[in-house]
């Protein structure tokens, strides 16, 4: 009984030790301050967490190393970030405070989520609202509520003539094609190519159109790629992987007609 009383002790003391002795590195280092919560309440398990995603990586310092412990940090960071928020909504229960919160929900693979959040705050005044109309009919795309996500964004065109989003008119255009309304859906990727900024428009226009005229794909395709050739360098990171994509899909084409 002594024994274990005397091991009790020693773990108790321990885990003081190592609290006291992290936070402190926290503050020093000027480390996340959301550490310090992980730690309290995990205790011993926060503290090897820590070490995993904090120390071990400058002690490793290799290239390959640090790219996958910041690419977990950077999963915690989302995590504490959302639990903030969800903080922060269910105080103050404002239409700004639950938007931002469904935003990141959506980012954060928990659309379902976001489509509840929405559809709380569409009422009175904002049941109309275009953001917020916008919001859900996106949550609906990523729920893959797709028929849901059409119906929205036909009762904000409706309720909101003058409103105009390259991202609604997107999704409106994807939803007409994962539903199989390719001729609607071609016609809505037309009219949005002509003002979408990026590659991605265009890019999935010319690959609905493939499958039937693949000179007019192709066509489409090769302005794709004349653009980026005279784009600044931002332009280029920021549609990379359209333009990756956009490559492979002219040489496939290319080799077909070979």
């Amino acid at each position: 009984m002594v024994n274990k009383q005397m091991t009790g002790e020693f773990y108790l003391y321990l885990n003081i030790f190592l609290t006291f002795i992290i936070v402190t590195h926290i503050f020093r280092t000027n480390r996340p301050k959301y550490w310090v919560f992980v730690i309290l309440i995990s205790g011993t398990l926060g503290a090897i967490i820590y070490f995993i995603f904090e120390i071990l990586p400058e002690l490793m310092g290799r290239p390959s190393s640090r790219k996958v412990f910041r690419s977990a940090r950077k999963t915690l960071n989302h995590k504490a970030d959302l639990q903030q928020l969800e903080q922060h909504q269910e105080f103050t229960g404002s239409i700004d405070a639950t938007r931002h919160l469904a935003n990141t929900l959506i980012e954060n693979n928990r659309a379902a989520e976001a489509v509840t959040h929405y559809k709380n705050i569409l009422t009175g005044i904002y049941k109309y609202d275009a953001d917020l109309l916008l919001g859900l009919a996106d949550a609906q795309f990523a729920t893959k509520a797709y028929t849901a996500a059409l119906s929205t964004l036909d009762l904000l065109r409706e309720k909101n003539p003058h409103y105009t989003s390259a991202n609604g008119h997107l999704i409106y255009a994807r939803a007409l094609e994962l539903t199989d309304k390719k001729d609607e859906a071609i016609h809505e990727y037309k009219a949005l190519v002509k003002y979408f900024t990026g590659a991605e428009a265009s890019y999935r226009y010319a690959n609905l159109l493939a499958s039937e005229d693949q000179d007019q794909a192709l066509i489409i395709y090769r302005d794709i790629l004349n653009t980026a050739e005279v784009a600044p360098l931002h332009y280029l990171q920021a549609q990379k992987k359209w333009l990756q994509r956009t490559q492979k899909a002219v040489k496939s084409i290319t080799n077909k007609s070979n």
